[in-house]
């Protein structure tokens, strides 16, 4: 779980990408554990403690698809056509999964967006560049933030 606190007032939507940048010695590329579009705001719970803190519940990944159905979960790096005997789960494929850094501890990046209206053009199952793309293309951010986390080895 995690919470999102001091949204701007005109956010309606939430994205996001959780990424390990350094699976890169390890795998060649930077780990996509999980990227999430158009969940929009007011389907959120506050924190009890605090009143300004959104709460991104434990196993929201797993739930939000039958809960709030109009939110978007791309797909993480189990899909990448470069690993051998990759899933076609969607339950692996485009929901989140880690960390388990198999080296050392690794410095994960989690970054919000937040915007006053959905993302165009993405569907389930977005790779996270469209992600990216669908942002820039964006003229409604409204705010963003970002914070290292360290998974233990």
């Amino acid at each position: 779980p995690f919470y999102i606190d001091e949204l701007d007032p005109s956010v309606q939507y939430l994205h996001w990408e959780f990424v390990d940048p350094d699976s890169i010695p390890v795998c060649g590329f930077q780990w996509n554990h999980w990227s999430l579009a158009n969940l929009p705001v007011d389907a959120l719970m506050y924190d009890f403690n605090d009143s300004h803190a959104l709460a991104i519940p434990a196993d929201f990944s797993r739930t939000v698809s039958a809960m709030i159905p109009e939110t978007l979960q791309g797909r993480t790096s189990a899909a990448s056509p470069l690993l051998q005997g990759r899933s076609t789960d969607p339950a692996v494929t485009m929901r989140y999964n880690g960390p388990y850094p198999p080296d050392k501890d690794h410095e994960y990046f989690l970054h919000v967006w937040g915007t006053t209206a959905p993302l165009a053009g993405l569907n389930q199952g977005f790779w996270l560049n469209e992600l990216e793309h669908a942002l820039r293309d964006s003229r409604s951010i409204a705010d963003q933030g970002g914070i290292f986390l360290t998974g233990k080895a």
